[in-house]
């Protein structure tokens, strides 16, 4: 959207040159005028400069943040696994008798 409004800024800039270019103005010198228009110019160039490093650092970011997603969610399910792992390893109302333990051991296996 920034990008698309420099795009329109650029675009009336360049109509403000050739107006002034054709028809002149009666309040500020031809020098002044050029001054003021590269004056401008150069506030856009500095600005494009900006928005395209803007642009490569949210890339950036935006790209961490895609693999923080992926390591989470590679997380989250083996902390659901290990949960589960626990629970199933908790000797069930029984006494924790060697069979009881045996038993437990088929289980998981």
């Amino acid at each position: 959207e920034l990008e698309e409004q420099l795009v329109t800024k650029s675009k009336t800039l360049d109509e403000l040159k050739q107006s002034l270019a054709s028809n002149g103005s009666a309040e500020q010198t031809p020098a002044a005028q050029s001054f003021r228009i590269a004056e401008l110019c150069e506030m856009k160039d500095s600005i494009v400069n900006q928005v395209a490093q803007l642009r490569a650092s949210m890339q950036s970011v935006l790209e961490q943040w895609r693999a923080y997603d992926e390591i989470y969610a590679e997380v989250s399910l083996m902390t659901t696994r290990y949960l589960y792992c626990i629970d199933q390893c908790k000797p069930s109302g029984e006494e924790a008798s060697l069979e009881a333990l045996k038993k437990q051991v088929k289980t998981l296996q």
